[in-house]
């Protein structure tokens, strides 16, 4: 059995981590097959790509959490939100991805107070990449709204 030696609130924010993670992947990996479903191929294997990323950071989590000394358990997973059209998701997907950045946010600054240096790097990491993927949903959204496109309707491309 192990026996964390870690602080009890990095736990706490990768054991939030390892839920939401894991949310992400079920909800990116839904997405892709709704998507797919409704034809629109591209973005379905952006978002089965998505869904990989996502259980690669709960990979990277359960790491952590076993160095650390803790038996990971991710406590709950989220419903998936879906929608009637590509935007919905993207507007669901931007909403998820801002929740871990506040959560990663959180948990850097966390370690930096309590002087957990490693803690606070690999926390800092994911939120860097948690960053790029509001970002890339946010000119997703942006390129969807542009006139002439057809992508707002629900089932479209």
């Amino acid at each position: 059995m192990y026996v964390a030696n870690a602080d009890p609130l990095v736990l706490g924010y990768l054991g939030r981590a390892l839920s939401l993670e894991l949310s992400a992947v079920q909800m990116y990996s839904t997405q892709a097959r709704l998507l797919a479903a409704w034809g629109l191929a591209e973005a379905a294997n952006r978002m089965s790509e998505e869904a990989r990323e996502e259980l690669g950071h709960a990979d990277r989590i359960i790491g952590r959490m076993l160095a650390l000394g803790a038996a990971p358990n991710a406590s709950q997973l989220r419903p998936v939100k879906l929608g009637n059209s590509l935007r919905d998701l993207l507007v669901h997907d931007y909403e998820f991805e801002n929740e871990l950045v506040k959560l990663y946010s959180n948990a850097t600054h966390h370690c930096s107070r309590i002087g957990d240096q490693d803690s606070r790097l690999f926390f800092e990491t994911l939120l860097n990449e948690e960053r790029k993927h509001s970002d890339a949903l946010t000119q997703w959204l942006k390129q969807l709204e542009q006139p002439g496109t057809g992508q707002n309707s629900a089932h479209a491309k």
